[in-house]
């Protein structure tokens, strides 16, 4: 199989375009029980497939956007029975934004679904790909899946990975799975598992991590996390599973979910994850890359379980390393 690095490197010269929207009309909405709570600017971005959310947010301000006939804020929460003007927005044929993978990242993010039903898909997402498209990201994994599923018009991601993080990630394929699985978010009711492998010999057993993190925007836009009273509480169990002469596999189970939560935690016990390039050692990164042949994070979303409607769902996606 091509590996995914590969693909990914291949995807970075992948032309994406944008399709003139040749609507003449201005189009009424009225907003319904699937998108009642939803933020006018997110809603805009969902309906105005290929147009830029530069010209969305440009539409906002200058009034071309109505709600009940009036002018709305971007952060405006939509209400059931709301009547939403939406402008006849045209793009350049030449613009470049829409965003179209590569066929074999199609085939291979295909082959990623663990699970499907009418509400959700469960993917084993490969590290190295980003979940959402940016500035330095030509097309993510919402974006390449929205492109293979044009079917489902509301695929959203119910929750992130970190880029370099492979595993289990839920997909919602309407708002209302999307709402109830971030309200199970907030109240602390999904188990989270994930393995990872740590530098040197884990000496502290099961350990209960709690810390307060903040997050920095360093030079350049790039962020980076740090244990600071002033930040939010965080906390996460580990337990070691396997040791070998000089790293360690862990289980972690998330209680609370902050950024780059894991990887901060197991770093400030002075045992980075091995192939972590922003908490880890060069050195220790270099050594492990040389001896398993392969360079990336090694943390993976192994389980993720919840309920859901009053239906029990756990997931397992294969851990790639230690086996």
């Amino acid at each position: 199989m091509v590996s995914i690095l590969r693909l990914l490197r291949n995807q970075k010269s992948i032309q994406c375009r944008y399709f003139e929207d040749t609507q003449l009309q201005s189009k009424l909405v009225t907003i319904d029980e699937s998108h009642a709570g939803q933020r006018i600017d997110n809603f805009l971005v969902n309906q105005l497939k290929g147009v830029p959310h530069s010209r969305i947010y440009r539409a906002l301000r200058k009034g071309e956007v109505r709600v009940n006939k009036g002018r709305v804020q971007a952060v405006y929460k939509l209400r059931l029975g709301d009547i939403v003007r939406l402008p006849p927005l045209r793009v350049s044929e030449n613009a470049d934004k829409t965003p179209k993978p590569s066929a074999r990242l199609v085939e291979y993010l295909k082959n990623s679904i663990i699970f499907e039903n009418n509400d959700f898909m469960i993917l084993n997402k490969p590290a190295g790909l980003a979940v959402h498209g940016g500035s330095d990201v030509a097309c993510g994994l919402i974006e390449a899946f929205r492109f293979i599923r044009p079917d489902i018009k509301n695929l959203s991601l119910a929750h992130r990975l970190d880029r370099e993080t492979s595993g289990c990630l839920l997909l919602a394929k309407n708002r209302v799975t999307l709402l109830a699985f971030q309200e199970l978010q907030k109240a602390h009711e999904i188990e989270k598992i994930y393995s990872l492998l740590v530098a040197g010999i884990w000496t502290h057993g099961k350990k209960h991590v709690t810390l307060s993190l903040l997050k920095n925007k360093l030079q350049g836009g790039e962020r980076m996390v740090v244990a600071d009273e002033d930040g939010k509480p965080s906390e996460t169990l580990f337990e070691p599973v396997k040791f070998f002469d000089d790293a360690t596999l862990l289980h972690a189970k998330l209680i609370t979910g902050r950024t780059h939560q894991i990887r901060v935690h197991v770093a400030h016990c002075g045992h980075p994850i091995i192939g972590d390039e922003k908490y880890g050692e060069r050195a220790i990164n270099k050594k492990f890359a040389e001896k398993f042949k392969t360079k990336r994070l090694f943390l993976h979303a192994e389980k993720l379980a919840f309920c859901l409607q009053g239906e029990k769902f756990s997931f397992h996606a294969p851990m790639p390393f230690c086996e």
